[in-house]
C-alpha cells in the first residue's frame, strides 16, 4: 500500500470521543505492546487507553492517520502552552504509529501536519521528549529537530525498566 493512500487529519474534539474507545485506544494499547515509551506500563488496559484519550478531547490538537477502510493508523497530539511567557510554544506529543502500518511514511506525515499546524497557529517553537536511542528519536532527528540534552532515568519503558530520554526542540518560521 502506498502511503498516500492513507489520509491524515484534524479531529474536532467529539471525533477524538467517539474514536476514544476503539481506534485511538486500541492504537495506543498496540504501541505500548509493541514497546513504545508513550507513558503507560505493559499492559495497557484498553480502558485506560480509552480514558487518555477521552480527556484529550479539547485540551490538545489530535491528528490521525487513516487507512483506506476507516481504520485508525496513526495519531499525533499538539499541547499548547497557555502561560503568558509561553504562548509562542508548544508540545508534540504522543506521536504513535500502529505496528502493523510502520514503514510507510505516517510519523513524519503527522508530524509534519501538527508542525505545519502549529506554525499557522503562530507557535515559533516547538518540544518534545523521547526514549533515548528509540526509533522516534531517529524520526525526530531526520525531520530537523535539535537535541538540547539526555536525562538519565527520566521514564519506565512499557516493561518497567528506567529509560534516558532527549529532550528536543524546533523553532518554526
Amino acid at each position: 500500500m502506498n502511503a498516500h493512500d492513507d489520509t491524515i487529519r484534524l479531529l474536532p474534539p467529539e471525533e477524538v470521543l467517539q474514536r476514544a474507545p476503539d481506534g485511538l485506544g486500541a492504537l495506543l494499547v498496540d504501541a505500548v505492546a509493541d514497546g513504545a515509551s508513550l507513558g503507560f506500563l505493559a499492559p495497557l488496559d484498553a480502558a485506560e487507553a480509552a480514558a487518555w484519550w477521552s480527556a484529550a478531547a479539547g485540551t490538545r490538537a489530535v491528528w490521525a492517520a487513516y487507512g483506506p477502510g476507516g481504520e485508525v493508523l496513526g495519531a499525533v497530539t499538539l499541547v499548547r502552552e497557555d502561560k503568558a511567557n509561553g504562548r509562542h510554544r508548544g508540545e508534540i506529543a504522543k506521536l504513535v504509529v500502529h505496528s502493523g502500518a510502520r514503514g510507510r511514511g505516517l510519523g513524519p506525515r503527522l508530524l509534519a501536519a501538527a508542525e505545519a499546524h502549529a506554525e499557522a497557529g503562530g507557535l515559533t517553537l516547538l518540544v518534545l521528549d523521547t526514549e533515548t536511542g528509540s526509533p522516534a528519536e531517529r524520526l525526530y532527528r531526520a525531520a530537523g529537530w535539535t537535541a538540547a540534552g539526555t536525562v538519565p532515568d527520566f521514564a519506565a519503558d512499557p516493561g518497567g525498566t528506567l529509560r534516558a530520554t532527549t529532550l528536543f526542540y524546533k523553532r518554526l518560521g
